[in-house]
């Protein structure tokens, strides 16, 4: 039987939708995705069952205290923490369209400008788990 790898569940909560990315202890994103909000409780269980989770990092404004709320009832066992989104989502969308550049005219206009074609919230979520592993990493012992 193979080993379960050690991972961070990283949310961005929202009112209809939740960003969810699994990264490991060394920052690299395993798994993205956007669910519904109604969906965050059984994913999360699915989620826990395939890696080892140290921390559930949840991003800090729409939707966290529900998210929150619902992750310690479904996962009571693994620990949660708070992470600030300031300018997480402008930060997600660059980082976004560093993976998939646009193409045909679209390239002709800077990214800056563009939203891209589908939520992203899976993106803000990697980050919020980046933010949570510098913080627990530049914080003195």
């Amino acid at each position: 039987m193979s080993q379960r790898v050690r991972a961070i569940l990283a949310i961005d909560p929202g009112r209809d939708k939740c960003g969810l990315a699994v990264v490991t202890l060394a920052g690299e994103a395993l798994a993205q995705e956007v669910i519904p909000a109604g969906a965050l409780a059984g994913r999360a269980r699915e989620l826990a069952e395939r890696y080892d989770f140290a921390v559930i990092v949840v991003g800090d404004r729409t939707g966290a205290d529900a998210a929150l709320d619902t992750l310690e009832s479904a996962l009571p066992e693994i620990e949660t923490a708070v992470v600030d989104e300031h300018r997480s989502n402008e930060e997600a969308r660059r980082f976004y369209f560093r993976e998939h550049p646009p193409r045909g005219w679209r390239r002709l206009i800077p990214s800056t400008l563009q939203t891209p074609p589908h939520p992203y919230d899976d993106y803000v979520a990697v980050i919020l788990a980046r933010r949570y592993l510098r913080r627990t990493t530049d914080s003195p012992d």
